[in-house]
């Protein structure tokens, strides 16, 4: 313990700045991997340093102690003391040391489902992202634990503060895909299909080599969401759409597919049958309350058809055109969709018809236009950025080698010979 000591001392007389911060990382890369063995006997030496002060030197001795296995019992005490540490630690100090704060936050996503409390790592996680993000358009390895406490604490509300960054910088792969994945499902649990489906979307066409089940589980949510958000799904994929995702896809999610062929027959009774048939797949996909609500959009999408027909219509007609078994159920479903914004009618109470109304809006009240110039805004924003990107990928010396041995060499026989005259 003499060397534990030792080196609390270092970290207390080398946090002060950053040129000693410099000289303290060091040393605390040589001594990492004699801190492990003794991780069992390292949380007294935590007391004695200032997690707001010295928190390089405290994030490799918790990194240490939190290395081994922890007791259920010991769990409670790990997720405070980690708490803590992330709420006051100085982020251009942990940002030095990036891999063991990702290990140290994942850690305490660990402990904290293992004390089935995701709810104790949600407020600590985000705070990690915001310490370690350069920016707002990083992601981090951190994005996915974060979204993943969420949805098993069902705070969805607080998933989506991450999930309007527009993101340009990730650093692995496979947190681009569960961050999409994961941001799709919190979207899902709000309703919000749209911005569920530009996530699944994400992972769908996203470059890959080869077939991973996160693309497949993705796919899958995109039917289903496509078909309760649009009424429809196209199996096209974008000509940017890796080949791996292109070929495979469909062979994965067959009984899918065929839900969406029997969706798009408009016959409720037939996809009712088809879900029937196939439960035991949607349950073990956990699929089965989604699947519920494609059925139930059919009823909104077949009402929808009708007010492309009729301008007034009895409950009563709308129930035995639809297939719903009372008037009263109708006008349930006419009243959520209109409160939805989705039909535009009115409901006369006394002799129970329904009148479909227009669009009521112009596109030119003040709300509206600044809600287009936001949108424009963003849109050359994005363009900008857009272009920064491909810049710095051509002047890339790692592109420009590999574009240069793909691109095909040529001769000069290969070239016509110059015509001499031209006729006009």
């Amino acid at each position: 313990m003499d060397s534990v000591e030792a080196l609390v001392t270092q970290i207390q007389g080398l946090s002060s700045t950053a040129g000693d911060v410099s000289r303290l990382h060091i040393i605390l890369k040589q001594s990492d991997d004699s801190l492990h063995p003794e991780s069992t006997r390292l949380f007294p030496a935590l007391d004695q340093l200032d997690p707001s002060k010295h928190s390089l030197g405290y994030l490799y001795i918790l990194e240490a102690c939190s290395s081994g296995p922890v007791s259920k019992e010991r769990a409670s005490s790990l997720v405070l003391t980690i708490s803590r540490f992330i709420s006051s630690c100085a982020a251009e100090q942990v940002r030095l040391a990036t891999e063991k704060f990702v290990s140290v936050c994942k850690r305490l996503k660990d402990q904290a489902l293992l004390l089935e409390a995701p709810m104790r790592g949600v407020a600590p996680m985000l705070t990690a992202i915001r310490k370690l993000q350069t920016s707002s358009e990083h992601l981090t390895a951190l994005h996915p634990e974060f979204l993943l406490l969420c949805l098993l604490a069902k705070c969805y509300k607080t998933g989506l503060s991450v999930l309007h960054d527009d993101i340009s910088e990730v650093d692995q792969p496979r947190d681009l895909f569960l961050y999409s994945y994961y941001g799709g499902m919190i979207c899902i649990g709000q309703k919000k299909f749209r911005k569920a489906l530009e996530l699944l979307h994400n992972v769908v066409t996203a470059p890959m080599s080869s077939i991973n089940a996160i693309a497949v589980e993705a796919y899958k949510k995109y039917i289903l969401v496509s078909l309760i958000h649009h009424g429809q799904f196209s199996t096209n994929l974008p000509k940017y759409t890796s080949s791996a995702a292109q070929r495979n896809l469909k062979n994965f999610c067959q009984p899918y597919i065929e839900l969406a062929n029997s969706y798009g027959t408009g016959k409720v009774t037939e996809l009712e049958i088809y879900v029937q048939t196939n439960r035991e797949k949607f349950e073990s996909d956990n699929n089965l309350g989604l699947v519920k609500q494609v059925v139930a959009s059919m009823y909104k999408r077949n009402i929808q058809r009708l007010t492309q027909t009729y301008l007034t219509l009895s409950l009563q007609d709308i129930a035995s055109t639809v297939q719903l078994n009372s008037a009263k159920e109708a006008e349930m479903h006419v009243l959520q969709m209109i409160q939805d914004g989705e039909i535009y009618a009115t409901i006369n109470q006394k002799d129970g018809m329904v009148r479909f109304l227009e669009d009521p809006e112009q596109y030119k009240t003040c709300e509206m236009i600044e809600h287009i110039d936001s949108s424009i805004q963003r849109i050359m924003a994005l363009s900008r950025k857009l272009t920064a990107m491909d810049e710095n990928i051509s002047c890339d010396p790692l592109y420009l080698s590999k574009a240069g041995r793909e691109r095909p060499r040529f001769d000069l026989d290969d070239y016509d010979s110059v015509p001499q005259k031209f006729n006009i």
